[in-house]
C-alpha cells in the first residue's frame, strides 16, 4: 500500500479493495485512538444521507462544534481524497489541495466514511506521527471554499428554518477570497440582520449565493443565527417547484 503521504489518490474501487482484503483502509497505520469520540459519532449518525451520499460540509461542521480531529474520505472525480481536519490547530492534512479543487466549482463531492485520524498535528510531542509539513494545509480556506463554491445548495441543518442572520462583531475574513456581491453582502450584514429571502434580493444576490454565503459564514463561526427576531423568516424553499416538486411531495 502507498504511504499515507504519497501524492497519489487511490480509485475508489482500489480503496475498498485494499479495505476489504485488510480491514483497514491504511491511512490510520500511525496509531493512535482506535474509536472516533462518542459525542462525534453520535452526531454523525443524524446527518441526513441523500443519493449522492452524505455531504462533507455536514461531517467537517460536526467536527468544527465538537473541535474533535478525524480522517474524513472524500469521493471526488472517482477518487478517494483522505481529509484529517485538525479543528483547534485551524488545519487539515490531505495529499493533494483540496481548497483548489473546490474553487473550481464542484458538484460531486460526498463522503465514503470517516475514521479516528492516522496522523498528528504538527507541534506533537510524539513527533513521529506528524506528517511531512507540506501536507498540512489552513483548514479555514477549505471552509470558505465549501460554502461558497461546494455541492451543497441549501441551508446546513443548524442554520436553517425560522431565522435571521447577522455577521458576528468580532468576524474577520482576512485574507480569504471575495467576489462580486459577496463583499458587500458581508459588510451590509455586520450592519443589519436580516432573512434568506431578504438577503437573497441584494444588488448582486439570489437564493443561491444567500444560501451558499450564510453556509460559509457558519462554517468559519462568522455567523448569528438570530430565532426569535421580528426580522426572522422560514427560509424559502429550495426545491424544484412545478410537477416535479409534486411527485417528490407525494413519495
Amino acid at each position: 500500500m502507498q504511504d499515507f503521504d504519497d501524492s497519489t489518490l487511490w480509485r475508489i474501487s482500489e480503496f475498498d479493495r485494499i479495505r476489504l482484503e485488510t480491514g483497514n483502509s491504511g491511512y490510520a497505520r500511525l496509531g493512535g485512538p482506535t474509536v472516533l469520540p462518542t459525542t462525534l459519532v453520535s452526531e454523525l449518525s443524524r446527518l441526513d444521507y441523500s443519493a449522492n451520499g452524505t455531504d462533507p460540509m455536514e461531517v467537517i461542521a460536526a467536527c468544527m462544534r465538537h473541535r474533535e480531529q478525524a480522517l474524513i474520505y472524500v469521493l471526488h472525480h472517482g477518487l478517494v481524497w483522505p481529509i484529517t481536519v485538525f479543528p483547534r490547530e485551524h488545519l487539515y492534512h490531505s495529499p493533494r489541495d483540496l481548497t483548489e479543487e473546490i474553487r473550481k466549482g464542484v458538484r460531486e463531492l460526498s463522503v465514503h466514511s470517516v475514521e479516528p485520524p492516522g496522523v498528528r498535528a504538527p507541534g506533537h510531542f510524539m513527533s513521529e506521527r506528524v506528517a511531512e509539513e507540506r501536507h498540512y494545509r489552513p483548514l479555514l480556506p477549505l471552509l470558505w471554499a465549501l460554502g461558497l463554491h461546494g455541492p451543497r445548495g441549501t441551508l446546513m441543518q443548524e442554520i436553517g428554518g425560522n431565522a435571521a442572520y447577522r455577521v458576528s462583531p468580532d468576524f474577520h475574513l482576512g485574507s480569504l477570497p471575495v467576489s462580486g456581491a459577496i463583499g458587500p453582502a458581508i459588510q451590509r450584514l455586520r450592519r443589519e440582520t436580516a432573512s434568506l429571502r431578504s438577503i437573497s434580493t441584494w444588488p448582486g444576490m439570489n437564493i443561491d449565493r444567500a444560501v451558499r454565503l450564510l453556509n460559509g459564514l457558519y462554517l468559519l463561526s462568522g455567523l448569528m443565527v438570530l430565532r426569535m427576531h421580528p426580522a426572522a423568516r422560514k427560509e424559502p424553499s429550495t426545491q424544484p417547484s412545478g410537477w416535479l416538486s409534486w411527485i417528490r411531495r407525494s413519495r
